[in-house]
């Protein structure tokens, strides 16, 4: 997955479910933690304000597996 891929998933989420698309969101930022580490996971909640709007908080630091 690619931040851009990552970003129109997210972007189709809130706009089917709206307010109830946090379920749908984390499946793509579990995709995205796993592909892409911490710093992308993080660029993606602040850039659609996920802590606030769905309660899916920044992670602390870029330790993946991958």
């Amino acid at each position: 997955m690619t931040l851009d891929d990552a970003r129109k998933r997210i972007d189709s989420a809130v706009a089917q479910y709206g307010q109830h698309a946090a379920p749908a969101i984390d499946l793509v930022m579990a995709e995205v933690r796993s592909d892409l580490g911490a710093r992308a996971f993080n660029e993606l909640v602040d850039e659609f304000d996920l802590e606030l709007t769905y309660n899916i908080a920044p992670m602390e630091s870029d330790h993946s597996n991958s």
